[in-house]
């Protein structure tokens, strides 16, 4: 079990975690949460009708890490489009994010501060240590926070598709993203373990 997750009788999964790797972790889910910004309705919690019928941004997050995590909907069309169809484009998502975004970032939200929850109720070992076991809500939500970590690092990095990464092994230890790197790599290995838990 160290270092990845294995199923548990039942459904859910569990990972043996050290107290290293569970600060790393805690520490990117709350960046996470700092980057992705606090939910429309946390402003006016007085009206809980103002989130119901608030309405999201119609422009493209300027951060790329945002931009990697609430791409656009609809992408130019293939070939070499015109003007109008640009323009078309441009327009449709304009309006397809103006009234999911809000919800798309919520649901980012709620996965990250389970991760954080999940990770803040273990009880440490002797060595400082612990097993994490999730039901299979929160795995999915776990599997949900560790891809928009891979995605978030990803964006720092530059990483494009994963043969961008064969470049990453390769470099020198005092390369100052070599810590990202190794972040990247590790969660996506966490990721991996825990997609083959939820398979059938």
């Amino acid at each position: 079990m160290p270092g990845h997750f294995e199923p548990l009788p039942g459904g859910g999964a569990a990972v043996a975690l050290d107290d290293v790797e569970i600060s790393i972790i805690r520490s990117l889910a709350v960046q996470l949460l700092e980057l992705i910004g606090p939910g429309p309705g946390e402003d006016a919690p007085d009206d809980p009708l103002a989130e119901l019928f608030a309405e999201g941004p119609s422009e493209p997050p300027k951060d790329p890490v945002l931009k990697r995590l609430f791409p656009d909907a609809y992408r130019d069309p293939e070939g070499a489009p015109g003007p109008q169809e640009a323009q078309e484009a441009q327009a449709y998502s304009a309006e397809f994010r103006r009234y999911t975004e809000n919800d798309l970032r919520a649901g980012k939200r709620d996965n990250a501060l389970a991760v954080i929850r999940t990770l803040d109720a273990l009880t440490p070992g002797a060595d400082g240590g612990a097993v994490l076991k999730l039901s299979p809500e929160q795995s999915r939500q776990w599997l949900g926070s560790l891809n928009d970590l891979r995605l978030a690092i990803g964006s720092r990095l530059e990483i494009a598709d994963e043969d961008d990464t064969d470049v990453l092994y390769r470099l020198p230890d005092e390369d100052p993203r070599k810590a990202m790197v190794m972040a990247y790599l590790w969660l996506g290995g966490l990721q991996e373990t825990l997609v083959n838990t939820l398979l059938p």
